[in-house]
């Protein structure tokens, strides 16, 4: 079954009592929070000027039929629209207030910049009336088919710029469901220091378990990443799922090896060089990557000034892992690099000795 269809009109207000019956983070999602504060007071802008703004699709489950979609037992799950809705709850819940320059289109004398709802529904009763009374088009999508949910999230957002990990996450079939549990893994958690909120998590995730499923370092731009996660679909799912598991090893090892937001791991571009060689490392010398690591990141920040100024004491080797950090998905790229840090760890551990 799969059925769209618009609410019955229903006020800001009526929705935001329904807040804690919606999820906005179902599985299909892309992670919340990505509107700067600007933009969110924008929308507000608009609704007090009584501008339209796009319709908002939500799952709806009150319809008293059993589905495994609502699986946390919700009565609604957005669809499209996560960024707007956030964005309007934070008005009311007075974490969002207007930009300074707001102008009040049917008032300009009126100087209601930098007020949030309560001080508006305090002082202008009846501007806050609009924004309560501010009739949102919300489109109800009736099915018990998470293929059909992850379909038309897809075709919605067809002609926004989302990235190749937020499209890959509403895919079905083994990958989206590992990667998932991948990124709930502690070291993806609280170890890694890029930012995740274009789900550079989710892309990472999947390069390693790409690597693993290949059993070498692949390519990994967003053509390969997507074209593994369409395969696994209807093949292998055996074999994904047994690279799932040695994934889920070395990360463990990751962990104890890596400080909470270390700055070791501030490229998304270096991690799945990283992994490979910990991968391959033998485990009794984990105690000292984390070390090694360091010493080389400094060794590399001053070659590249001996680089610069031509000095035939530079290390070609570090000059050469700089020059492939700059294709951080080549397959070529993956290769010299895991080669030249195992080199290097050779040697320090021999010196150590």
């Amino acid at each position: 079954m799969f059925k769209v269809n618009q609410f019955e009109p229903k006020t800001l207000t009526w929705w935001y009592s329904q807040r804690s019956k919606i999820d906005l983070s179902p599985i299909y999602q892309r992670q919340g929070r990505l509107w700067s504060q600007t933009d969110k007071a924008y929308l507000v802008d608009s609704i007090l000027n009584e501008y339209d703004i796009p319709k908002i699709y939500l799952a709806d489950f009150t319809f008293g039929h059993s589905t495994s979609l609502n699986k946390k037992g919700m009565h609604y799950a957005i669809i499209d629209g996560k960024q707007r809705l956030e964005a309007l709850f934070d008005f009311f819940s007075g974490d969002l207030t207007l930009e300074p320059e707001f102008v009040y289109q049917h008032n300009k004398s009126l100087r209601l910049g930098g007020l949030g709802y309560s001080d508006i529904k305090r002082n202008y009763p009846e501007i806050a009336d609009i924004f309560d009374n501010y009739s949102l088009s919300i489109m109800r999508v009736i099915t018990d088919d998470l293929e059909k949910i992850n379909e038309l999230f897809i075709r919605l957002n067809r002609s926004k710029p989302l990235t190749g990990a937020e499209i890959r996450n509403a895919m079905s079939g083994p990958v989206p469901d590992i990667v998932r549990a991948l990124i709930a893994h502690e070291f993806l958690k609280t170890c890694i220091a890029f930012p995740i909120k274009r789900a550079q998590n989710s892309n990472a995730a999947t390069k390693l378990l790409l690597f693993e499923y290949n059993g070498q370092p692949a390519e990994t731009k967003r053509v390969n990443l997507d074209k593994f996660t369409r395969k696994t679909k209807t093949e292998d799912r055996d074999k994904v799922e047994l690279a799932s598991r040695r994934v889920f090893d070395v990360l463990n090892r990751m962990s104890g090896i890596f400080l909470p937001k270390d700055p070791l791991l501030k490229s998304s571009g270096m991690l799945p060089v990283l992994y490979w060689f910990i991968r391959n490392a033998s485990p009794t010398s984990d105690q000292h990557i984390r070390e090694f690591l360091n010493g080389f990141e400094i060794e590399r920040k001053n070659n590249r000034n001996l680089a610069q100024n031509s000095s035939n004491k530079r290390d070609d080797e570090l000059v050469t892992f700089d020059r492939y950090n700059r294709s951080t998905d080549d397959p070529k790229s993956h290769i010299a690099r895991y080669e030249i840090l195992s080199k290097k760890f050779a040697r320090y551990l021999k010196n150590k000795k």
